[in-house]
Formats: C-alpha cells, sequence, structure tokens
C-alpha cells in the first residue's frame, strides 16, 4: 500500500495569567498586559477560519487552560487593562502621567506589517520616533491622541475582519477618531473573542479540527516533580536552594484542563502539550492515569533519548528521516502513551523566518522541505529492503509505510511579522497542499488512530527536557530563576502545613498557587529573555506568591516585597532570537531589538580611543547572519576611519581549505594571524564588495555572494548562510579588520572573535 507523507500541524495559543492579585492598590479584575485582549484580536479566531476555507486539510490547535480564562474574563466585562483604561478615556481628561503611558506603549507593535501600512498611524510614529516623546508631549494636539489610542486597538484587528463594514469605515476614515469610536472598537473586540472557543468547537465537531489542551496555567512538569532533573541535561547546574517535589501538585493541574475542556468542548481531549514541550519520566504516570492518550516533543529530546544526533544536510534537512518522522509509544505503569517529536528547524522556519521571505517564496520553500522529507523517506525505506551493494540504484518514490512529520509552534506572535498577519503566506501554503496528493494534513489523533505507534520507548529512557537545547536551562539553574524557586518553594510549605485549606473551602490560595507554578515567570527572570516588561512579570509573579499567604492568613514575607532581580541593570545582551532587519542603512531599533550587542565606544585598546565605531549588533536567522556598526556622529569613512571593512570567517575543528587573510602588513598576533575559509571585503566608500572562498595552496577565489551592504546613520550587513555553506548547528567566529586599499589598520574588536552558530 502506498500511503502519502502525512503532516500534522500544532499551534500552540497560550498567554501567562495577567490578573493582578493585587486587591489594594489594583481593582479585583484588572490586567497589568494587554496581550491576551490584543492576539484575540489578531491571532486565535482567524488562524482557523482561513483553515476552514480549505476542508481537505486538518490540524490541531492546543488552547491553554489559562488562555481560556482570560479570554472569558474579557468576553464577560471583568477584565480591564491599564492600555484599554486610557483607550477608553476622554481625552481631555488625560493627565500628564497617562500621555506619557500612551506614547510609551501604544506603539508596541512591529512597525513594518502593523503600522506602516496605515497612514495616520505611521504619521504619528514618525513624529515620535524623529522629534522625541518630550515633543509630542508639548505638541500634540487631544486629536492625536485620540487617533493612537484607536489605531493601536484597530491595527491588532486581523485583516481577515477588515471586510466587516464597521472595520472598514474606520480604516477609511483613518483620522479624527472620537470617543465613541473608541467605545465602539473595544465592543468589536469582544465581538471577535467570543467567537473564538465557539469557532474551534465547532470543527473540531465537523471533524478538521483537533483541540488539545496543557496543564492548568503552563507550568514546567518535570521541575514540578523535582528540581533536580535540571541537572539531566546539565550535570553541573547550580540548583536553587530548595529542592521543589511537589509531584501531587501534576494531577492537579491535569484535572483543572481536563475539566475545562470538556465542558467547553463537550467531549474528552485526547492531546495534551507539555508545557514548553518538557518531559520527564516522572510525569508519565500521571498524564496516563489522567486519561490522555498521546503527547508531543522536540527533536533534541528524541535525540538524548536514542542517544542519536539528527544531522542535517545544507539545505536543513535530516538526514536519517526515518528516525524522527515516527510517533513512539511510552509505556508506563497507567498504560501506554503515544508521544510524537515536533521538527524543530520547520516548525522554527515559520516561527521566525519565514516572515521575512515573500509569502509565496516562503511557502514553496517549506512544501519543498517536505517533498524533500519525503524522498528521504523513500530513500531509506528502499535501503532497508536492497542488500547493500544495490543500494545505490535507482528505485521508486512511493512510501510503503506511514510516516509523520510534526510541526509545532507559537500559533500567535509570529504572525506580527509577517505580511497582512500571515494570511498570504497561509492562503499560498494551504492551496498548494490542498492540490498535492502526495502530502496530507493529519490531526495527531487521527494519525495515531488508524497507525499506532509500533517504537516503542521505555518510560524510564524518555530524557528529561524541553524544546530549547533539550534542557531546562531557560527555567532553572540562573541566580533570579533559582531564588523564584525558593520563594515558590517557602510558599508551598507554608500551603504544605495548612491541610484545612482545600481546593473546596479555600480556592483562592490554590489559584494563586497554580498561577504562580506558570512557566511565564521563570523564562523571563535572569540571562535568556528580557523584555520591557521584566518587571511587570516579575512584579505579577510575587502578587501570585503573596495571595498565598494572604489566602491563609500567614505574614507575607519580607522578600516577596522586593524585586527577584533589579531590573534598573541591563542584562548581557547577548542574542535574544531571531531577527530579520530591512538593509537599509537606518538601524532601526526594532529590527535589531532581539540582536546580540557590543559595546565598543568605551573599550580598551588604540581603535577604540577614539571610539569612532561605538557599538556592534549582530544577529541571525535561518536565512542571513547580520551585522550592524554605529558610529560617532559625523564620522567619514577614509578620513575619520578607514575605508574597507574586512570580514573574515574562521571555522574552528572542521577540515577545510583555510588561508591567510588578504592583507598587507597583518601584525602575527592572534586572532589575526588565523587562517579563514571566507572573506568579505566591504568598501565604505562605495557600499560595494567582493566574497572570497580559500582554496589548496593560500590562495583566494572569488565567489558570487548574495551579501545586502547598506551605508547610512549606520553600517548594516547581511550575509546569507548559502554563501558560507555550513551545515546547521555549525560554530564559527568571526573577525573584523579595517583596512586602507588592502593595508591592515586596525581590529574592530581586538582579540575578540564574534562566536556564531548557524541555526
Amino acid at each position: 500500500m502506498s500511503h502519502p507523507l502525512y503532516v500534522a500541524f500544532i499551534w500552540h495559543q497560550h498567554q501567562p495569567l495577567y490578573r493582578s492579585r493585587n486587591t489594594v492598590t489594583v481593582k479585583n479584575g484588572q490586567y497589568r498586559l494587554p496581550w491576551v485582549r490584543l492576539h484575540g484580536t489578531k491571532d486565535y479566531l482567524d488562524l482557523v477560519l482561513l483553515l476552514e476555507r480549505y476542508p481537505k486539510l486538518h490540524q490541531t490547535v492546543n488552547l491553554v487552560p489559562s488562555l481560556i480564562l482570560q479570554l472569558e474574563d474579557y468576553i464577560a466585562g471583568t477584565a480591564f487593562d491599564p492600555y484599554l483604561a486610557v483607550a477608553l478615556k476622554p481625552t481631555e481628561q488625560l493627565d500628564t502621567e497617562e500621555q506619557t503611558f500612551i506614547l510609551e506603549h501604544f506603539f508596541d507593535a512591529n512597525h513594518h506589517t502593523l503600522i506602516d501600512p496605515h497612514p495616520r498611524y505611521r504619521e504619528l510614529y514618525q513624529m515620535r520616533q524623529e522629534k522625541g516623546k518630550q515633543w509630542c508631549l508639548e505638541n500634540w494636539t487631544l486629536q492625536d491622541y485620540s487617533d493612537l489610542l484607536a489605531w493601536h486597538n484597530l491595527a491588532w484587528i486581523d485583516p481577515l475582519f477588515w471586510d466587516d463594514p464597521e472595520i472598514a469605515v474606520w480604516l477609511e476614515q483613518g483620522r479624527n477618531f472620537t470617543l465613541s469610536d473608541r467605545q465602539r472598537l473595544f465592543s468589536k473586540q469582544k465581538e471577535i473573542i467570543s467567537r473564538i472557543i465557539p469557532q474551534h468547537r465547532k470543527m473540531q465537531d465537523f471533524g478538521q479540527l483537533e483541540v488539545m489542551t496543557a496543564p492548568y496555567t503552563h507550568p514546567i512538569l518535570p521541575l514540578l516533580a523535582d528540581t533536580n532533573s535540571g541537572r539531566v541535561a546539565v550535570p553541573n547546574m547550580t540548583l536553587p536552594q530548595y529542592r521543589f517535589q511537589w509531584q501531587e501538585d501534576i494531577p492537579r493541574h491535569l484535572k483543572k484542563a481536563w475539566d475545562m475542556y470538556e465542558d467547553r468542548f463537550g467531549r474528552t481531549p485526547r492531546g495534551l502539550w507539555p508545557s514548553e514541550q518538557s518531559v520527564s519520566p516522572l510525569i508519565l504516570p500521571y498524564i496516563t492515569s489522567a486519561g490522555f492518550k498521546w503527547i508531543c516533543s522536540d527533536e533534541a529530546v528524541l535525540g538524548w533519548t536514542l542517544k542519536h544526533f539528527f544531522h542535517r544536510d545544507e539545505m536543513g534537512n535530516v538526514s536519517e528521516p526515518e528516525w524522527l518522522y515516527r510517533p513512539y509509544r511510552l509505556e508506563t505503569p497507567y498504560g501506554d502513551l503515544a508521544i510524537v517529536f515536533r521538527d524543530h528547524r520547520l516548525s522554527d522556519l515559520i516561527g521566525f523566518t519565514y516572515g521575512a521571505m515573500p509569502p509565496e517564496r516562503a511557502a514553496a520553500d517549506l512544501v519543498g522541505h517536505l517533498e524533500a522529507i519525503r524522498a528521504g523517506l523513500a530513500i531509506a525505506q528502499r535501503n532497508a529492503q536492497l542488500p547493500k551493494q544495490a543500494q545505490s540504484q535507482v528505485g521508486g518514490t512511493s512510501l510503503e509505510k506511514p510516516w509523520l512529520v510534526t510541526i509545532a509552534l507559537d500559533g500567535e506572535n509570529c504572525w506580527e511579522y509577517y505580511q497582512k498577519d500571515g494570511i498570504p503566506f497561509l492562503e499560498a501554503l494551504y492551496q498548494t497542499l490542498s492540490d498535492i496528493p502526495t502530502i496530507k494534513l493529519v490531526t495527531v489523533s487521527e494519525f495515531i488512530e488508524q497507525f499506532p505507534p509500533t517504537e516503542v520507548i521505555p518510560a524510564e529512557r524518555l530524557h528529561s527536557g524541553s524544546w530549547v537545547d533539550g534542557s531546562f536551562t531557560t527555567w532553572i539553574g540562573d541566580p533570579a530563576k533559582n531564588r523564584a524557586w525558593d520563594l515558590l518553594w517557602e510558599a508551598r510549605q507554608v500551603l504544605a502545613n495548612h491541610p484545612e485549606a482545600t481546593e473546596e473551602n479555600n480556592p483562592e490560595v490554590w489559584e494563586a498557587l497554580y498561577a504562580a507554578e506558570g512557566s511565564d515567570w521563570f523564562w523571563w527572570f535572569g540571562e535568556g529573555h528580557s523584555s520591557n516588561q521584566d518587571a511587570i512579570f516579575d512584579q505579577l509573579f510575587r502578587e501570585h506568591l503573596s495571595a498565598i499567604y494572604q489566602a491563609l492568613n500567614e505574614p507575607i514575607p519580607l522578600s516577596l516585597r522586593q524585586p527577584v532581580e533589579r531590573h534598573d541593570i541591563p542584562k548581557p545582551h547577548h542574542p535574544q532570537g531571531f531577527i530579520h532587519p530591512v538593509i537599509d542603512g537606518m538601524g532601526d531599533e526594532q529590527d535589531w531589538d532581539r540582536a546580540g550587542l557590543i559595546e565598543i565606544g568605551g573599550a580598551r585598546g588604540t581603535m577604540h580611543k577614539s571610539s569612532a565605531i561605538q557599538r556592534l549588533w549582530y544577529g541571525l536567522d535561518h536565512l542571513n547572519f547580520y551585522l550592524r556598526l554605529d558610529f560617532k556622529t559625523g564620522v567619514q569613512p577614509g578620513k575619520d576611519i578607514p575605508s574597507e571593512l574586512h570580514l573574515l570567517w574562521f571555522y574552528p575543528d572542521r577540515i577545510m581549505y583555510n588561508s591567510p587573510a588578504p592583507l598587507a602588513e597583518l601584525p602575527d598576533e592572534e586572532p589575526l594571524n588565523y587562517l579563514f575559509h571566507h572573506h568579505l571585503n566591504i568598501n565604505l566608500l562605495t557600499q560595494s564588495y567582493w566574497f572570497q572562498e580559500a582554496g589548496e595552496y593560500y590562495q583566494w577565489h572569488p565567489k558570487n555572494s548574495g551579501a545586502k551592504i547598506a551605508l547610512n546613520q549606520c553600517l548594516e550587513v547581511a550575509v546569507p548562510w548559502a554563501d558560507l555553506q555550513v551545515e546547521p548547528d555549525y560554530p564559527l567566529r568571526l573577525v573584523m579588520v579595517l583596512a586602507d586599499n588592502g593595508i591592515f589598520r586596525t581590529h574592530v574588536l581586538e582579540n575578540t572573535l564574534v562566536a556564531l552558530q548557524a541555526p
């Protein structure tokens, strides 16, 4: 029997609990941040409405209980966030503090996709950017504020709803919005949000959609079971002072999720999304005994489990597809549990890279990867059937076994970087997949019910880890993260000392505990991730913990009155995610906000005393490596700094042809005397470049390059990974040198290499 390539998309929809528990200073029910409301109008309903137009395609959506609760609060009118409060306030009553808040936060959106397409919103944004916040405070009219309040809410409504007559009028109107308009906008938001759960239920009942759930407030279950599980992947991890071991909280989270699901969807759930795809042997019995049939995790967890590294070729395709593209069966004392492992790279391409590509090209690229996977599986199938001497012979491409490619990712945040919130990309992708008979989109339950997994993983062999490097370092091990775990342990111990406080007679204390056990607080603490709302997440975490003590009539510890970490000290600025800058030499702040940053102007050394180059930014996505140099105001290449920038790539521990840097008068010192494999010479005067690759006998050979260079307010460079021809995950190092006419002048970073890793 011949099979198509089965593909399971899983969209993960989640928001942390933003509702404040500080009933003294904040009205009950007020939310600290607006993201449930704004993503509710932009990302949850449209995703499934668009899918509904392509009935042959089946998918899975995970709706986290903490998200559902907050959506329902907005529908009921019991959720009220600070952004909404000022949006519904007459502009003549706004004080200076509120006007400042509006100027600081009502441009919180990707300006390329959500602000620039709307002329009036773009006009207001440019005023704030070019003339500054203080100028706006002194010169803006009340109408300017009213228009900004309206546009921030209007731009977050998905383009799929722009044909709504009222929304169409607002878009055409563009300016001169009134308080009545803003009130009607909020009513429209509630109207859209109220359709989310019913639409998911309808499509699940019809059979096109599978809705799965997650632990109640999205906790990292393996760490609730035992924080020492962090040492499985990182044996030398520094752990919190107290060992958190509250396995009994796991069935509580699972039952809350199960009951909510039954109530909202009229059936029992089948799939469970372990928060952050985090798994361990300890949590499996609780999941199976709760009644769940399948879970999902990441290919890194599978690799650790099987002790098998997934090699990928230069195009990013897995070399041993038969290991990854299948469900496995976990054997536990309470029954078997199916588990699927996502293709990390394909998931990341959608989540972080395709938004920077033309929609049709991005869709074609994804389909091309799926076709390559299908071909790779056919080859693996043929090689398994033929003797070794015949394995090179050409054979058929049909699949005789059912294989499943799992693509699982955040279903809300990535679309902000796509044209029209991803609609053109998804339409191109869905139409292509509807027309291809060799690829079939299924829900996970459809697949495992028709093709039960036969490959077994004993429960005790399952690796303890998450989607992030197969470890838990994103949530534990850092001093600030560990401090948060100790605060949680202390509160949990106090609750344990009150056995009379049950969920029936003291639900508030348990709700506060569940909220504090959520994963999101630990994500933002310490190194690794940061945002301009870190202090709010810190405050919310401590409010949840404080509510535990309050509900038990226990004194709130002084430690909860101080932030878990200081937020006025910048964290080390390593790359915090993929970036997709427009290479125009303007140094757009949003384009580079997740890039790595090295301050050069204050460093020591001959070059740095003049501070001609003040900052170096660097980052990447799946397409390019990006570099940006900020110069001191008024600096002129060829006069104040040398006229050439030379980028030299060094590949540690890789056998290849290498050559010395092709520069005269180069000092014989590290790292300048290394041998390099690639060289990009940028002429800062003409903004031209040439690219070279090392060959035999220390020779350099010119190569075509797709690099982009722009010098205006700063220098921005994009170098395609295809030029460098490195495999995924491969480490490389970059040396930057300034020269005149091929004669060395100085380093950009003395005695330092920029460390990179291909995605």
